[in-house]
């Protein structure tokens, strides 16, 4: 299997699972990933935070872990990346107030690389303004953002995946096995087994 580079968005209380997940099941087929955060440095760690869905209106939130960063934002080549990888939780909250962060996302639309964000990843997705006539997911409180980016947003199963060309989103981390296999088939990878 042919190797690829993927860059990943993240930032303090990104969603625990969202980062780690797929992080390490894309290094288990193959790909290098490149996991960065504005304003920190490889070395550095963001902390996470674990979501839960147990019966509330909206999902539960506890400590999750330290996650070691291996890549330094402001050091990035965009161009060395084959595939964007932007995971939820309240990072992107204020991931998207970086303008070289959604230059970063332009960039990748733009190349038409594949990108995929799940959960709350949508919202830099919106503010990069690369959703207007696409059709995506998100989790649900963001379907608002995805409408007023002149996005189509559809409420999917949690464990579901909605593929648009080369944007490929999910509502939150149920989806694991969906979003990540649709997104190694955009970026050209088949697992044999």
């Amino acid at each position: 299997m042919a190797s690829r580079r993927i860059l990943m968005l993240v930032g303090d209380y990104v969603e625990d699972y969202e980062v780690m997940v797929p992080y390490q099941a894309l290094l288990m087929v193959g790909c290098t990933v490149d996991v960065v955060c504005p304003n920190k440095r490889a070395g550095d760690h963001i902390r996470t935070a674990i979501h839960d869905f147990e019966g509330d209106q909206t999902y539960s939130e506890k400590p999750g872990h330290n996650f070691a960063l291996n890549a330094t934002f402001a050091e990035i080549d965009l161009a060395s990346y084959d595939g964007l990888l932007i995971p939820g939780g309240r990072a992107p909250e204020y991931l998207r107030l970086h303008a070289p962060v959604l230059e970063a996302v332009r960039s990748f639309a733009t190349a038409k690389k594949p990108i995929a964000a799940i959960c709350h990843g949508q919202l830099v997705l919106a503010t990069a303004g690369v959703l207007n006539g696409r059709t995506c997911t998100a989790y649900p409180a963001c379907g608002p953002d995805v409408i007023a980016s002149g996005g189509n947003y559809v409420e999917i199963p949690a464990d579901g995946v909605q593929v648009d060309g080369n944007l490929i989103t999910a509502p939150a981390w149920p989806a694991h096995p969906a979003l990540l296999a649709a997104f190694l088939k955009a970026l050209g990878l088949r697992i044999e087994g």
